[in-house]
């Protein structure tokens, strides 16, 4: 097998392994009665995988440094094939939070290991298209999983899209073994020294305004099954349509986001998206109360186009502040956006446990208007320092 249709087998698998992560969301209702707790305890499901995955897989690719890429990516699938045997054989909801956790480390590890591999294995020249397909597979799996797996829990056990994420991902482990060569790692960089890059000021405003863009689309994200079902009750058998609607208005976004920060600017290309994610917000929490559904979902669309059109732009962004230290800088933000799915889904649960879940939208419209004036602070003073260089 050449290298190109190795990188292809990472894009299929990283579609299995972003599965694994969003495929919870459209079905939280399933879960949530399957366990017998509300829905808004069972969102703390997405709230441990994100702590799991921000927090363990720094820790993780440092810990096992010494090994070549290989058995870092081995090691995270098994980490993997054991979350998913916990989701399907342990009983009771504290186990099955156990079991999410160790799915996020798996997936982070994953996910930072198939990148570098890609790389290596790329063409000289191709190394970005190669990561960038790499990236695809997991964002297809917002597309393609979210609705998929509604679609079966709709007919069967929720536990049945684990049991086929579960037989893909043993499939997976014997793939690597067999086609995927030992490559050697990067050197080691410390936690210490990826954390001392939060001393550059613009570099901590800006994984700021990433936390809060993401606290905002947790919260709607992950309680998006009950807010849909609430929103537009008479589309409830057809919530898979919804949800493949708004996964193919995220892939837009994330085409649109490379093209605007072309032709207008980082800047006016961040902006704009966070003035669209708030207004957006803002009007479905006006409209969603009376079950528009032609004017519901557009507005939906609208917000995951702006969501992802914010997300490679502000990757950009980062670069251009410390292209020295591309890799580490991306990894911080990786680990803010999963920061920001754990808070908002923590904080999305206590919104939908109190009066309305329709609430969630003007409350997630506050914390990008928080993003929004950190991001105008750190682009002025940007500016400022700028000109007195100058």
């Amino acid at each position: 097998m050449n290298n190109t249709w190795k990188i292809y087998m990472l894009t299929l698998i990283s579609f299995v392994v972003g599965t694994s992560q969003f495929v919870i969301v459209g079905t939280l209702d399933k879960v949530a009665a399957s366990v017998d707790v509300s829905v808004a305890t069972a969102g703390q499901l997405i709230t441990v995988f994100a702590l799991g995955n921000a927090i363990g897989t720094p820790l993780v690719i440092v810990a096992t440094s010494k090994m070549n890429q290989r058995k870092q990516l081995l090691l995270a699938l098994v980490i993997i094939l054991f979350g998913i045997i916990g989701i399907i054989a342990l009983p009771g909801f504290g186990l099955l939070m156990a079991s999410r956790v160790l799915l996020g480390v798996g997936t982070g590890v994953f996910v930072v290991t198939a990148y570098g591999i890609a790389a290596k294995l790329a063409a000289p020249g191709r190394q970005g298209g190669a990561m960038a397909n790499v990236a695809m597979g997991y964002s297809a799996s917002l597309v393609f999983g979210v609705p998929l797996g509604r679609i079966i829990a709709s007919s069967y056990d929720w536990k049945v899209i684990f049991w086929g994420i579960g037989v893909f991902s043993l499939l997976a482990i014997f793939a690597v073994l067999r086609m995927i060569p030992s490559i050697e790692s990067e050197a080691s960089v410390s936690l210490g020294k990826r954390l001392s890059l939060l001393k550059n000021p613009r570099i901590a405003l800006t994984l700021g305004v990433t936390f809060f863009v993401f606290i905002s689309y947790s919260m709607l994200n992950t309680y998006i099954t009950p807010f849909l079902i609430a929103v537009m009750p008479t589309m409830k058998e057809k919530l898979s349509l919804l949800l493949l609607a708004m996964g193919i208005a995220s892939l837009i976004g994330s085409k649109i986001g490379g093209l605007l920060a072309d032709r207008i600017g980082i800047v006016r290309t961040l902006v704009g998206s966070m003035a669209v994610h708030i207004i957006s917000l803002m009007l479905l929490s006006t409209v969603s109360g009376f079950g528009w559904v032609m004017v519901t979902l557009p507005l939906l669309m609208i917000w995951e186009i702006a969501v992802w059109t914010f997300g490679p732009t502000q990757n950009f962004n980062l670069v251009s502040l410390a292209p020295e230290a591309s890799g580490i800088v991306l990894s911080l933000n990786s680990s803010f956006v999963q920061l920001g799915f754990a808070m908002g889904a923590g904080f999305g649960g206590i919104v939908a446990g109190g009066s309305s879940i329709l609430e969630i939208s003007w409350v997630g419209a506050i914390s990008v208007v928080i993003a929004l004036l950190i991001g105008v602070f750190s682009f002025r003073r940007s500016r400022s320092l700028s000109s007195a260089q100058h």
